[in-house]
């Protein structure tokens, strides 16, 4: 197929635009390089433009002759969404909508939307499966939820096939250490632990110690960007007039940040000093994925299914890359 990815220039998009790629489909990322990164592209593959050009969106997918959409671009900080929501709804929202009403506009009908855990917001009980309410407490959750409803909507009244994969905590970089995480600010966990074991950051703060959780710390379910590449590549291929696809995308396995500081400790051969501070207002001491419903509908299975070898592939990333893609 001819695939647009939005936001292929960024983490999860890059890695799922170079897998798709591999899969032998016809690829192009589109990216306004906000966040993205030039270097993360293949040659000749980047489209730079917003979503709010709806007409430069409709040209491309005209031009290029597009079969199906994965969309990635999205603003992604939780507490700048509580602080500055109106850059959220209307990045998130009105421009998925901008690219929606161009697929309409040239008859594409196939899009797989990166969604997040964020939707569920705190949740009733661990793991969380799809059943579970969808009742997000910050706006980030608020604008992906919105475009999941939108794409129900749009799937039932223009016979759309369209998958929503609710990932849970994105991790770890490409086998050859080309490819991997490069945010500024950066807010992930196990490359904020990675650069204290490259003396850019002193120490790493845990927040909280004391939670109901076996080591008093958070738990989460790190899962290989590799293979959230590989689910969303499954569901494209999957996706027909009329599908709807609904997934979480997690190991079914919980890390908790002390656990995952000291893999970066055995992985780097670093010291990495750590200090306690009080937990994060409104951070749940668990978030584990149920992603059964995506094993027997996508035929999905992680390949990395421990902490060290998403922190291996990580470390291999930062090590070689200090600065980043500006490196």
């Amino acid at each position: 197929m001819n695939v647009l990815v939005t936001g292929g220039a960024g983490y999860v998009g890059s890695h799922a635009a170079r897998l798709l790629t591999a899969a032998g489909h016809d690829v192009w990322a589109y990216d306004n390089l906000v966040f993205g990164h030039r270097a993360a592209v293949a040659p000749g593959r980047l489209i730079e433009g917003d979503l709010l050009d709806k007409e430069k969106l409709a040209d491309v997918l005209r031009g290029k002759r597009i079969d199906a959409v994965m969309h990635f671009a999205a603003f992604a900080y939780v507490g700048e969404s509580v602080t500055d929501p109106a850059k959220y709804y209307h990045n998130n929202v009105v421009g998925t909508l901008s690219l929606l009403d161009a697929m309409l506009k040239t008859d594409v009908k196939r899009i797989v939307f990166s969604s997040t855990c964020a939707t569920y917001g705190e949740p009733e009980s661990v793991p969380i499966g799809e059943t579970q309410p969808q009742a997000p407490v910050n706006p980030y959750g608020y604008t992906k939820l919105v475009i999941e409803r939108a794409l129900a909507d749009y799937a039932r009244a223009y016979g759309w096939g369209y998958a929503a994969l609710r990932y849970f905590n994105a991790a770890g970089a490409s086998a050859d250490g080309d490819l991997g995480e490069d945010h500024d600010p950066e807010t992930h966990l196990i490359p904020l632990v990675l650069q204290v074991a490259l003396g850019r950051r002193e120490h790493i703060t845990i927040f909280g110690d004391k939670l109901p959780t076996p080591d008093g710390s958070c738990i989460r379910d790190y899962v290989h960007v590799d293979d959230l590449a590989s689910a969303h590549i499954s569901a494209l291929e999957k996706l027909k007039p009329g599908t709807e696809l609904r997934c979480n995308l997690g190991t079914g396995r919980g890390t908790s940040v002390k656990e995952v500081v000291q893999a970066c400790r055995d992985v780097t051969g670093h010291d990495i000093p750590a200090k306690v501070a009080p937990p994060r207002a409104g951070d749940p001491p668990a978030l584990i994925a149920d992603a059964s419903l995506a094993r027997r509908e996508l035929g999905w299975v992680p390949r990395f299914t421990s902490i060290k070898p998403i922190v291996e592939s990580a470390w291999k990333w930062h090590e070689s890359h200090p600065n980043g893609f500006d490196a």
